[in-house]
């Protein structure tokens, strides 16, 4: 087929001179992509909304148990769905200033290659450039497919993925933040570009190439992977970046983190008091996963503004499919049912309580098994949320072993939004 080559950054896209060969769409900076209906920088208007919103400054949190969700910065409550825009941008920023680290801007350039096999991705910004790459296999059928984004490739239900009829991307999050660095040498595509000592850590690197992925698929020509609809799972510590992966890009509809633990899904409050749980600052001091900010967290928690449960809701309203092992303490399990309950209800003041599963209560307590407990709450997702078939599951399931209290955990009450 002709290439049409499009590049992150400019006005008109034309097709290309060369003719790609068969099954690949391929992306280039010579040209750019109003004639293709796409405009924009790769990234900037769909990547994470809220842009218009005024961030004031937050105090730091005071309460060993969880932060209200639903109160500004300001100090008032929203009483509105969509009020929510504005403070899911006000949890981000706390996010990335007390926890992950910021997530930078839309690269000046993004380009690349989509193929029935593989797609390539080459960044460039602020005069810096990088490349790299991730595996494509495709579910039986003509296409085009939606497509799971696996980090890591441990631990996923691929065969399920592919039976619900979604691609898997197998995508090495190392290429993007490579473990065994060191807070100050980190190396890896993310830090190419944004220097070394960059004080962001592993987590939001690890997404920001799952993004990168997401431009070059999203200004393809649609005819392999769709260009709108995109899922994120993984395990253990690719199950923390599919998480931090899905609360930072919103083009991300489903995420579907597996056994996340420490400075994943379970709120960090929590798996500082909870028995055998990962200490935080071992999940603080493992790998470089975390911020360097939240250095200063690690032995009070209560001072975070947010917790993971409200990284939850920047999750919200899209889907989250949130799957937990009771059988290993260090996964802290309770501290992951209490954020999934307080998260739900963010998701229930939005009026999409369904769109959020979680399931703990498992018979086979290996790490990162295939589980059939999970199989059809993540086929019902994939359906209802790539898609776009059946119902949300709304699946709720949690280990009597491994059951948190929400009510020890908060004193907000959750309010009905207009």
């Amino acid at each position: 087929m002709t290439s049409l080559a499009v590049s992150a950054v400019g006005a008109q896209a034309v097709p290309a001179e060369a003719v790609a060969p068969a099954g690949v769409t391929s992306l280039s900076a010579d040209t750019s992509l109003s004639a293709a209906g796409v405009t924009g920088q790769a990234g900037t208007a769909d990547e994470f909304d809220g842009a218009d919103c005024v961030v004031g400054p937050g105090a730091p949190g005071t309460d060993a148990r969880l932060p209200d969700p639903f109160t500004r910065n300001d100090g008032t409550r929203i009483t509105a769905k969509a009020d929510w825009e504005c403070r899911r941008a006000e949890i981000k920023k706390h996010a990335e200033d007390t926890i992950y680290g910021a997530k930078p801007a839309a690269p000046q350039s993004v380009t690349g290659t989509v193929s029935r096999t593989g797609i390539t991705v080459n960044v460039s910004d602020q005069g810096r450039s990088t490349s790299f790459s991730a595996s494509v296999d495709l579910p039986s059928g003509s296409g085009p497919f939606p497509a799971v984004v696996v980090l890591g490739g441990f631990g996923a239900d691929t065969a399920t993925i592919k039976n619900s009829g979604a691609a898997v991307i197998s995508f090495d999050p190392y290429v993007a933040g490579a473990e065994g660095t060191g807070r100050s040498t980190k190396r890896g595509a993310f830090y190419d570009l944004y220097g070394s000592s960059s004080s962001t850590g592993l987590l939001v690197a690890w997404g920001w190439g799952v993004s990168r992925i997401i431009d070059v698929i999203e200004r393809s020509d649609g005819s392999i992977l769709r260009t709108d609809s995109f899922g994120v799972t993984g395990c253990s510590r690719f199950g923390k970046g599919a998480f931090v992966t899905g609360a930072f890009d919103q083009r991300i509809d489903l995420t579907m983190p597996v056994e996340s633990g420490t400075a994943g899904a379970p709120i960090l409050r929590g798996v500082a008091t909870e028995s055998g749980a990962q200490p935080l600052s071992s999940g603080y001091g493992e790998q470089p996963w975390l911020g360097d900010a939240f250095g200063s967290h690690v032995n009070n928690p209560a001072g975070l503004p947010v917790d993971t449960h409200s990284v939850i809701g920047m999750i919200a309203p899209r889907g989250l499919f949130l799957m937990e092992n009771p059988s290993v303490d260090w996964l802290g399990a309770r501290s992951g049912s209490v954020a999934a309950l307080a998260g739900r209800e963010i998701y229930t003041a939005l009026g999409v309580t369904s769109n959020i599963s979680y399931v703990s209560d498992v018979a086979d307590g290996t790490h990162c098994a295939n589980r059939a407990e999970w199989r059809a709450p993540m086929q019902a997702s994939i359906q209802k949320f790539l898609l776009g078939t059946g119902n949300a599951p709304g699946v709720f399931r949690v280990a009597p072993s491994k059951s948190g209290n929400l009510a020890d955990w908060r004193t907000w009450t959750t309010p009905q939004l207009s």
